[in-house]
């Protein structure tokens, strides 16, 4: 046995027992490690920060594929950005979408997760309505004409590759790809240590679109309290028609290990230190 450490944050982190090493190597972007650790299972490690874990993902990617397509009740196009271990894509082809469009910047993270993390993954890759594109993100929107009902982004944390995702003209790029009625939704991180990184795409967000804002969900590996996911859209999601959420996900009938109605509506109950980051 042997442990990894997380040193995400500058004066803590985290570490976690290892029974082996499946995969490493490195790409053009980045160094990719999948491990095997003894209490959360396979784990996907992107230059030395957790992504991703079989024990877990399952809150993060439902928190963020589940609710804003339930808030939406009609999504048909879904453009995801990032995403490379298949986990959102999985659950985002649990409903009646037309089709998935992912684009991911880094083709070896989705190589090494359909090898060694096929229980995140699942088949999502084969399913004829996953479009795959090997790409950067930030280009395809400002280049793409087409328009999407849902913009789903599931990157890494705003250094190296991801740090376009969380600037000014990527957001407005994502505006301008929505369609009518259309919902934006983005990994935001822990605001108790990445507040200010949740303060600033709050602020981009709110100045590009009507209603803006965030949820919460707390995902174990993802150290330091409640995880953040960003949202905007020219409807205001806070204010959803419960009863029409409700019967949405009553009707669907999704075997789900997190999400649930209740839980989508008391994930915008925000705590006063969250609120005040928005504020």
């Amino acid at each position: 046995m042997s442990w990894f450490a997380e040193s995400l944050y500058p004066a803590v982190g985290q570490r976690f027992e290892v029974r082996r090493e499946l995969h490493r190597g490195r790409s053009a972007f980045q160094e990719i490690v999948v491990l095997e650790t003894v209490a959360f299972g396979r784990m996907l490690v992107l230059d030395g920060v957790v992504q991703t874990s079989e024990r877990d993902e399952f809150v993060y990617h439902e928190m963020l594929a589940h609710l804003p397509l339930f808030a939406h009740g009609g999504a048909r196009e879904v453009l995801i950005i990032g995403g490379g271990d298949g986990g959102l894509l999985e659950e985002v082809l649990k409903h009646p979408v037309a089709r998935v469009t992912m684009v991911e910047i880094d083709g070896a993270v989705i190589e090494a997760s359909r090898r060694h993390l096929p229980s995140i993954c699942g088949k999502a890759f084969e399913d004829p309505r996953t479009r795959l594109v090997i790409g950067d993100g930030a280009r395809f929107l400002s280049e793409t004409e087409e328009r999407f009902d849902l913009i789903l982004i599931d990157s890494s944390d705003p250094v190296g590759p991801a740090a376009a995702l969380f600037a000014h003209p990527f957001y407005a790029a994502c505006r301008a790809a929505l369609a009518e009625g259309g919902i934006l939704a983005v990994q935001n991180g822990v605001p108790f240590l990445q507040g200010a990184e949740l303060a600033a795409s709050h602020r981009q967000r709110m100045a590009l679109f009507a209603h803006a804002g965030c949820y919460l969900a707390p995902v174990p590996t993802y150290w330091g309290g409640f995880m953040a996911f960003g949202w905007a859209s020219a409807r205001d999601l806070e204010a959803g028609e419960r009863a029409a959420i409700d019967a949405r996900v009553k009707a669907l009938s999704l075997d789900l290990a997190y999400y649930t109605a209740a839980i989508h509506h008391a994930a915008f109950a925000l705590p006063a230190y969250v609120r005040k980051l928005l504020d």
